[in-house]
């Protein structure tokens, strides 16, 4: 008896000790962090795109690698950085064809769990340099518009940017496109028509000192992982452009909400009214050079006077864009910065970014600005010279 339950108490501890030991679950992400490309081709970081259902009700993963002009896209090999312990197929660095894109499949750790990618190489930069906004997706699960360009044929040559996710992520139980910052309305000047509302943020943007969410629509791309963290430094403007922008133009309409907000961290939803002040919007575009060490500029100094990337802009003057209900025409020159030219040689190498903003709140950046104020663009147009006019 004596043996027995000694033995009873040390197939216990065995199994405590077991439990204890045991391994640790497998992990079950499957996502691509990161690519990278040999050679320092790549004009920028890759930019992954929200969630594309397609007809079959397959989620896929849009991600546009943009490299550097004369790069030759029929052999790269992308290096892809995975989530811990996660495959994907084709491999890592395996040489392939980007004439057209090419589909990854990322399987997690633990084999319960795929997620489709989809990359794109781009190596002409903006192609569309007229845009009528009559192409939305949804993104986000369905919840919001994302308009896209595309070519003669129909294909899909980028997607604009918005803060539509972040607003998205602080309001996870809104569904509606139509009661998002920026999406599609029906009453263009021509068809359909792009449409900026300012809007109130949720709980969670109050939190961290969000509370006023602006419609905006930019070229460029929205870091969703950082957007809570540091939101000017999650908004990435600009695309390669290869020809020297000379002006852009366009249709718009506005209404300025009721009341403006600045942002008070002391106040219990983080706002204060200036009932004297009027909201305004804002329509610019920037022209800058991309440099190794930093390739793409952000919200934090994009259009700062110091900025020695920028090359020149085109800002709408605020007298320009007074209250209207009516589609109304603006035509916006690009100005030189002092001191500023653009260089031939950079020109044909692709070492240029143009980025264009449309916002409904002009501090919309910082949070602040007037609910309800609405902006609506139509029939834009960038005007540009193909070679650097001497």
């Amino acid at each position: 008896m004596k043996w027995k339950g000694l033995t009873a108490c040390l197939l216990m501890v065995l199994g405590l000790f077991a439990a204890c030991i045991q391994e640790e679950a497998l992990n079950t992400e499957a996502d691509i962090e990161s690519i990278a490309l040999p050679g320092n081709v790549m004009n920028r970081p890759a930019a992954f795109g929200d969630a594309i259902t397609e007809a079959d009700g397959t989620k896929v993963y849009p991600v546009m690698l943009y490299v550097k002009k004369g790069t030759d896209v029929t052999k790269l090999a992308p290096e892809l950085t995975l989530t811990e312990g996660a495959t994907v197929v084709p491999a890592s660095k395996t040489v392939l064809d980007f004439t057209r894109a090419q589909d990854y499949i990322v399987t997690s750790q633990d084999g319960q769990w795929k997620r489709h990618y989809r990359i794109s190489v781009n190596a002409s930069g903006l192609a569309n340099t007229q845009y009528s906004f009559e192409n939305v997706r949804l993104g986000g699960g369905g919840k919001y518009h994302i308009f896209y360009e595309t070519d003669q044929l129909g294909a899909e040559t980028f997607a604009w940017a918005s803060g539509n996710p972040g607003f998205a992520l602080a309001d996870a139980t809104e569904r509606d496109p139509l009661n998002f910052p920026t999406f599609q309305a029906e009453d263009g000047y021509r068809g359909k028509c792009l449409t900026l509302i300012t809007r109130r943020g949720g709980s969670l943007a109050e939190s961290v000192n969000m509370p006023i969410a602006s419609g905006n629509l930019f070229l460029g791309e929205f870091d969703l992982l950082n957007a809570l963290i540091d939101a000017l430094k999650s908004t990435k403007f600009g695309m390669q452009f290869e020809s020297v922008p000379t002006q852009l133009s366009g249709y718009y309409k506005y209404t300025p909400g009721e009341t403006f907000y600045e942002l008070d961290k002391s106040a219990p939803d983080k706002l204060r009214p200036v009932p004297d002040r009027t909201d305004q919007p804002n329509i610019y575009a920037i022209f800058y050079e991309s440099t190794d060490e930093r390739p793409i500029l952000d919200a934090t100094d994009a259009l700062a006077e110091d900025n020695p990337q920028v090359i020149s802009t085109a800002i709408v003057d605020q007298d320009d864009v007074r209250p209207t209900t009516e589609w109304t025409y603006f035509e916006i020159p690009f100005v030189y910065r002092p001191g500023k030219s653009v260089d031939p040689d950079k020109l044909a190498a692709g070492r240029y970014c143009l980025a264009i903003i449309f916002a409904s709140s002009i501090r919309g950046d910082y949070f602040e600005g007037a609910p309800g104020s609405t902006l609506c663009i139509d029939e834009v147009e960038l005007s540009y010279e193909e070679t650097v006019n001497e």
